[in-house]
């Protein structure tokens, strides 16, 4: 049903100015942000099935601009833009969060943070979370691409990070894009290894995060750091 045949007191629009915008659903949030629909789709209609292809609302948080495109009135350019902007501004409120707190106080916003930077991308990424004495997020940088491994992943360049920010401690984080966020033996044996290369520089490693579209893995909450 197209939102003008809608009455006014039910409009997204209306509703969210009259009532706030936790009376408006999932769907009718999005159906603001996207403003139109196509050709025999209502917006509302639209924003139930870009929610239904990406799972909801922290799925579509986690999603890339590549996968956008697989919702017909996505392919252009102005709908994704705005839906990336959204993602970024959600990105920077995290960062911020996390650079004015203690990162420990709040390991679900740390989680959701690296799921936004890297659990929609189709190849593995290492990331460094890169902290002060108080434990606030200074810097995250992508560091290394591709399989990792303790061949591919190199202490030094880490090291050379680390003392660039001067860190006081670091997160380490990666995604396994085939959706499982168990750590191989690899993965094991590559944080022990950052782990002894960074004690030399008095940096400890406070924990090492799995993510995968929708779940992450924390090495620390299982007792392997």
């Amino acid at each position: 049903m197209p939102i003008k045949s809608l009455p006014a007191e039910s409009r997204p629009r209306e509703k969210l100015l009259a009532r706030g915008p936790m009376a408006l659903t999932d769907t009718e949030l999005l159906a603001l942000l996207l403003r139109t629909g196509t050709a025999g789709r209502g917006v509302l209609q639209m924003a139930q099935e870009v929610l239904d292809t990406f799972g909801g609302i922290a799925g579509l948080l986690h999603t890339g601009a590549d996968d956008l495109k697989r919702v017909k009135g996505l392919g252009g350019t102005a709908k994704r833009a705005e839906l990336i902007a959204v993602l970024e501004l959600a990105r920077r409120a995290m960062a911020q969060q996390l650079k004015e707190r203690e990162v420990l106080n709040s390991p679900d916003t740390v989680k959701q943070y690296i799921q936004l930077h890297l659990s929609a991308k189709t190849h593995e990424v290492f990331a460094v979370l890169f902290l002060d004495a108080q434990h606030r997020l200074i810097a995250m940088e992508e560091m290394f691409r591709g399989t990792l491994t303790q061949t591919s992943v190199y202490p030094r360049e880490v090291v050379q990070r680390t003392l660039h920010h001067d860190a006081a401690a670091v997160l380490l984080a990666h995604n396994h894009p085939s959706g499982s966020v168990q750590p191989s033996r690899a993965d094991e044996a590559l944080t022990q290894t950052l782990k002894a290369a960074l004690a030399l520089v008095d940096v400890r490693v406070l924990d090492h995060v799995i993510v995968a579209q929708g779940n992450s893995f924390s090495m620390a909450e299982s007792g392997l750091i």
